[in-house]
């Protein structure tokens, strides 16, 4: 079995920039998906190239928002790329507007057979789904967990990967355990479990693989949660594994970069929608490199 520690899933070289496909869904306002993507994958060092699932006037937490699903335009898109001989070192996978767009990131594994594959399930939070998320999206989504080298999933996507009922935040370690043991049975290599939080103010995310030690990771919870955390948090992660940090290095700094955004965030006008600022933490990703 790895340890997490020792765990190393990209092997960064010289100048050499790596290509990330981000297949997200952009909002003109509020903070997430390419919005957080963008910034702080480019902040790593990354080429981040878009694949755009929706374009959305602002997040789904605003009592008014528009959505244009662009499923009809993704077969062109991905022909253009195919042509044109684009290189890909990873795959890294989001909100999605529409169940057919999951053969879209299927088709970029087959073109991109050795680009690393993390997916963030993003299907709802607080044992809510999103709004958009139908059943036929959730079991579409569910089918990108086969082969996904790190899946981060909060505890309601985890809730519907696994089939077991949402327990809230607050839950022990044997659920936990049952849980990823279940996500891995449907072939993910590594699973980033967030959100657990307990009594005692602790945060905790769990990292765990088919042949990864199960590791627990803390900081110290904030009382109050924000939107947006979750694209910040997997993008950060996957900005310290592209700048060659080991998945419990990696986990680490995206925890801490939440918190350090949250604390800042809380400052700012209309952040109880808005959602989550990391702006002024960006420096901290450009610190990988060094």
């Amino acid at each position: 079995m790895n340890n997490a520690k020792d765990l190393y899933l990209y092997q960064r070289e010289g100048l050499y920039i790596p290509r990330i496909a981000a297949v997200h869904d952009l909002c003109g306002y509020g903070k997430c998906s390419l919005g957080a993507a963008i910034p702080v994958l480019s902040a790593a060092g990354c080429d981040v190239c878009p694949v755009p699932t929706g374009l959305f006037s602002a997040h789904t937490r605003f009592p008014k928002w528009y959505m244009h699903d662009t499923t009809d335009m993704l077969e062109g898109y991905l022909d253009a790329w195919a042509e044109g001989g684009i290189e890909l070192d990873a795959i890294y996978s989001g909100f999605l507007g529409a169940a057919e767009q999951v053969e879209a990131i299927k088709r970029l594994y087959r073109e991109h057979p050795k680009a690393l594959r993390i997916v963030d399930p993003v299907m709802g939070d607080d044992g809510i789904r999103y709004p958009t998320y139908t059943d036929e999206l959730c079991e579409a989504m569910i089918g990108l967990v086969d082969g996904a080298d790190v899946l981060t999933p909060n505890l309601t996507e985890a809730s519907i990967i696994s089939g077991k009922p949402y327990q809230g935040h607050d839950v022990d370690d044997a659920y936990v355990h049952e849980t990823i043991d279940a996500i891995l049975e449907k072939g993910a290599k590594n699973v980033v479990l967030k959100g657990v939080i307990r009594s005692d103010g602790i945060i905790r995310n769990y990292i765990a693989g088919a042949d990864t030690e199960f590791t627990e990771v803390t900081d110290t919870a904030l009382p109050y949660l924000m939107h947006g955390t979750g694209d910040l948090y997997a993008s950060a992660l996957l900005g310290a594994i592209m700048s060659g940090r080991s998945l419990y290095e990696s986990v680490e700094f995206a925890g801490q970069l939440v918190i350090d955004a949250m604390e800042v965030s809380v400052n700012q006008p209309d952040h109880e929608i808005r959602g989550v600022q990391f702006e002024l933490s960006l420096g901290k990703v450009t610190a990988l490199l060094g």
